[in-house]
């Protein structure tokens, strides 16, 4: 566990900023050192950030929630809960997903989308 600690809106808890990108992430999170995590992004909780997936802006991951393959969370976007994104899924805007939701392929979730509980999105499919 790091000295440093970062306060992702209930208290502070130990926490470092990432080597590539210099977001904050939770020492309870995991974040590959080929994945991106831009300076106002934040990943925290249990969340994992695999592969070459980016996660930039204010963009936030947490939870359990997994981010990988090249998928690209940005904007205000929110991952959270048991969510899934992988392949070359873009997450962004107001969007979140979240429950156990997955979204794979070259699926895009923008705007104020909202993938959530049970939901499977994949192949192109666009949400706005």
């Amino acid at each position: 566990m790091s000295m440093n600690t970062f306060d992702f809106g209930n208290g502070p808890v130990p926490a470092h900023q990432h080597s590539n990108g210099g977001g904050w992430v939770a020492d309870t999170a995991t974040v590959a050192d080929t994945a991106y995590v831009g300076p106002d992004a934040k990943v925290f909780g249990n969340a994992s950030v695999y592969d070459n997936a980016w996660v930039s802006d204010n963009a936030w991951v947490y939870g359990n929630a997994w981010v990988y393959g090249n998928a690209r969370v940005f904007g205000d976007a929110i991952v959270f809960d048991n969510a899934s994104v992988s392949d070359n899924v873009i997450v962004f805007d107001n969007a979140r997903v979240s429950g156990k939701a997955i979204v794979f392929d070259n699926a895009i979730v923008s705007g104020n989308a909202k993938v959530s509980g049970n939901a499977k999105v994949s192949g192109d499919a666009v949400l706005s």
